[in-house]
């Protein structure tokens, strides 16, 4: 997972789609709560160390993109939005850490996604993304409504007149 050419290393613009990429995994470690590690800092911002790879599969040149994101987080499994099947785990050559191999449980929907710690540093975690998602994210509708059915189940009012 080392071995990927870095897109953003002198501040080089980013084509829409890696762009879009990039927004998400910006969004997802606000939410969790982690940090992007960037490849230089201006500021007190940081820019995201984002990596990319287009794999060609089979005869006919269908291609993959693959994404990497490296962020600082104490939990190895960051949310961001999909669902995901674990569906392998192997131990990495020269690592501490096992990569994790995880499936997206949309139906028709063909994304894979590899989570590892670095070897490097214990707080980063590098997740590759390979595919594109051929569906909206679903978690974000299922906790609004979670949220909806606790307040249903918790009327106050009904609590104080027994």
């Amino acid at each position: 997972m080392e071995n990927y050419h870095m897109l953003f290393p002198d501040g080089s613009s980013a084509s829409p789609s890696s762009s879009s990429s990039l927004a998400m995994a910006n969004h997802q470690s606000y939410l969790q709560g982690g940090d992007l590690i960037g490849t230089r800092k201006v500021g007190d911002e940081k820019e995201v160390s984002e990596s990319s790879e287009v794999i060609r599969v089979g005869k006919k040149g269908t291609r993959k993109h693959k994404y990497a994101f490296q962020t600082r987080s104490q939990v190895d499994i960051l949310d961001d939005g999909y669902r995901w099947r674990k569906y392998g785990q192997k131990t990495v050559k020269n690592s501490k850490f096992p990569r994790s191999y995880y499936r997206c449980t949309h139906k028709e929907c063909n994304v894979k996604k590899q989570v590892q710690r670095s070897s490097k540093d214990d707080e980063i975690v590098v997740t590759t993304y390979e595919g594109i998602h051929t569906h909206p994210v679903e978690k974000f509708t299922e906790n609004f409504e979670h949220i909806l059915r606790q307040m249903q189940s918790y009327n106050p009012l009904c609590s104080q007149n027994n």
